[in-house]
């Protein structure tokens, strides 16, 4: 079965940067999305990054585009979430999701316990 495991949040003064960490258990091959997800006190799910690992495309919101960087690392079995010139309006906690046997775009069938994310001004 897979699991997901979210790591790497924290509370960083804007400007800041923090790296989060998706390690991922049970796969059994590479064709599978990881996407990144947040959620902000009294706002929805939205959707921040995914990467689809057998071919390493990438995908961003434009509310992070220039700032943050998705990448895999197939050794570790672990997608990191690079984070740079946070802002306070990216406070939430941040979720990884996994589309097993698929890419982005489509529905996500696991996800992770989170991790929060404080962004202070």
């Amino acid at each position: 079965e897979v699991q997901l495991v979210e790591s790497g949040g924290g509370l960083v003064q804007a400007g800041g940067s923090l790296r989060l960490s998706c390690a991922a258990f049970g796969f059994t091959s590479d064709r599978y999305a990881i996407g990144w997800f947040r959620q902000a006190p009294g706002k929805g799910r939205e959707g921040v990054s995914c990467i689809f690992r057998e071919d390493g495309s990438s995908y961003y919101a434009d509310s992070v585009k220039g700032r943050f960087t998705i990448s895999s690392d197939s050794a570790k079995n672990t997608v990191y979430l690079q984070m740079n010139s946070l802002k306070p309006e990216d406070t939430a906690v941040y979720y990884c999701a996994a589309a097993v046997g698929r890419g982005c775009g489509y529905e996500y069938d696991y996800w992770g316990q989170g991790t929060q994310v404080t962004v202070s001004s």
